[in-house]
């Protein structure tokens, strides 16, 4: 298990070819969906977005969508990280959740953990997160994270909320996760 970041309840570590079952399980609840514009319908599907999008992207830019764990009992909860987008010259920070972790603190917690990671260990001057305008509680957690609202804009064919944390002067509590 290659472990990139620790916090005080979460292990986030890079995902493998192997872990098509947890990324199926994870996007097969509609309701973990509903926001994403993204569903992963079957097995093969996964698989194919592990070896082809999420596993490459480590080797290509040191960072990425890290597979996310309970520190208790390890059992995975969802995934956080980050994902570059050369075609938007931006990085983005992105997490998605177990229907039944969250309310939790563990979205707050792993983006801050991430945005961190980010800046202090990458050098990444500046962080991008977007969520849906209806997906209050996405929201919620880049506000959270010190992230702030820099504009309204279609993405990917969606109209999205787009914030931005530039390192240092625009991050907020990252250390702390309440």
């Amino acid at each position: 298990m290659n472990i990139i970041l620790e916090t005080d309840r979460l292990l986030l570590r890079e995902f493998t070819e192997e872990d098509a079952a947890l990324v199926h399980q994870l996007n097969s609840d509609p309701e973990v969906t509903q926001f994403t514009c993204d569903p992963i319908l079957d097995l093969d599907e996964a698989k194919k977005n592990l070896q082809e999008v999420i596993v490459p992207h480590y080797a290509k830019n040191y960072y990425g969508r890290w597979a996310t764990h309970l520190r208790s009992d390890l059992e995975f909860i969802g995934w956080c990280g980050l994902k570059c987008r050369p075609e938007r010259d931006e990085v983005d920070l992105g997490y998605r959740f177990m229907k039944k972790f969250w309310g939790k603190g563990y979205a707050t917690e792993a983006a801050r953990a991430t945005l961190n990671y980010g800046f202090v260990c990458l050098g990444l001057p500046k962080i991008i997160a977007r969520a849906l305008p209806q997906n209050l509680a996405s929201l919620r957690v880049l506000e959270k994270c010190g992230m702030r609202f820099v504009r309204d804009e279609f993405v990917d064919g969606h109209l999205h909320k787009t914030y931005e944390a530039v390192y240092p002067n625009d991050v907020g509590p990252i250390g702390d996760a309440t």
